[in-house]
């Protein structure tokens, strides 16, 4: 038995570094004609596979990956990234003959929002197969990430993803699962994600998308007009509409709803009743039931936010499978996230289990997360506002 499968995407990210000068609108850093000088790159595996899975090996857990690699010199560094932090992660990698590596250029100039040149490869043949009954069964959670960048997740009405899930569950395993934004353009943007999870999140104890991807999935105009609007689209959000989100996926089937609010940290709700949870599942489940709650982040000088949402995730994970119960287990979050944030690249800023969390006893600051609204109360020894529905004194 191992604490966890980390499944889905994976890819090779280069993340040019930029130097001081580096600064202006973000339509300046790719006009037509322009050599811009950078540093040197950061060369990292990246997706959730790498993102969370490598976290939650950092944080002490057993972890194994799985994803799918094509043949060719970028599937052979991909695979050496990996393995460079651990033997045993590796041992769940694919390779498909023939088939193009998946890679991303990460623009990420200081002071604006990541841009992201991608190459899907062999995360769009990834299937079902690729994932063994023998690992599920030794697994305590099977985590799958970015589905709407993995073209047979979404094909065909979202069944090859809801067979996977259903798999996992069925063997016993601890389910989550998180998303990515899908590309408006292509046929992941026009996809009926909506149709998708009311397959998917029957079979999903955690579901952990940001607020803005389940936005465009449920919410489409909503979602446009916050896109439009100068606060940019997590500010945009109420209070009001994060929870109504997060009760749409709860209506849909899912268990636990996270949903990653970038720099106003993470919100959790949780349905009354939870039912079996899996392996994963803490020895007090019960205190995960009939949850609502609101982690701020901390604060940290940011050198970029690259897999900041993986670290996030991760850090939620670590506290389910060591048994923390939501308040602590949100605070681990945001903390493994604040932490992922201080380096260039998507992993190397988080710290072991041991060192985030003297940090988090140090007195460390947290940022606004501009929650305050009617019926919410700020829980000063947790450091955590508890909504209106929290069943928790």
């Amino acid at each position: 038995m191992f604490d966890a499968i980390v499944a889905g995407h994976l890819c090779i990210d280069i993340i040019p570094q930029f130097l001081s000068h580096a600064t202006g609108a973000p339509e300046a850093f790719l006009t037509p004609g322009r050599l811009l000088e950078v540093g040197p790159a950061v060369v990292s595996t990246g997706g959730a596979v790498s993102n969370t899975g490598l976290s939650l090996a950092k944080l002490g857990l057993d972890v194994r990956l799985v994803a799918r690699l094509g043949d060719d010199l970028v599937g052979g560094l991909t695979r050496q990234v990996v393995e460079r932090a651990g033997a045993q992660l590796g041992e769940g990698l694919t390779l498909a003959q023939g088939e193009p590596s998946s890679y991303t250029v990460v623009i990420s100039p200081p002071g604006v929002d990541r841009i992201f040149l991608h190459c899907p490869g062999t995360n769009n043949t990834f299937g079902p197969e690729d994932v063994s009954d023998d690992l599920l069964a030794a697994a305590r959670l099977f985590h799958f990430g970015y589905p709407p960048i993995m073209r047979r997740m979404y094909a065909d009405g979202g069944g090859e993803l809801q067979a996977l899930l259903a798999r996992a569950e069925r063997l016993g395993a601890t389910t989550s699962l998180d998303m990515s934004l899908p590309d408006p353009s292509s046929d992941s943007g026009r996809a009926d994600w909506r149709a998708i999870l009311e397959r998917a999140l029957p079979h999903v104890h955690l579901f952990l998308p940001s607020a803005e991807e389940l936005l465009y999935m449920l919410e489409r105009p909503a979602y446009e007009d916050a896109l439009r609007d100068p606060r940019g689209p997590v500010d945009a959000l109420s209070v009001e509409q994060i929870a109504a989100l997060a009760d749409a996926a709860l209506a849909m089937g899912a268990r636990v709803v996270g949903l990653k609010l970038g720099h106003r940290g993470l919100y959790l709700r949780s349905a009354p009743s939870l039912g079996d949870l899996g392996r994963g599942a803490p020895a007090q489940a019960s205190r995960w039931a009939g949850r609502e709650v609101w982690a701020p982040c901390f604060e940290v000088p940011v050198a970029s936010t690259v897999g900041s949402g993986d670290a996030t995730i991760a850090g939620l994970l670590a506290g389910l499978l060591r048994g923390q119960d939501p308040l602590a287990a949100v605070t681990t979050a945001v903390a493994v996230g604040a932490c992922n944030v201080e380096a260039a690249d998507a992993t190397s800023g988080v710290r072991t289990w041991e060192d985030t969390r003297h940090r988090i006893g140090a007195g460390w600051s947290r940022l606004d997360a501009g929650v305050p609204a009617e019926g919410w109360r700020w829980n000063a020894e947790a450091g955590i506002w508890q909504g209106p529905r929290d069943t928790a004194p």
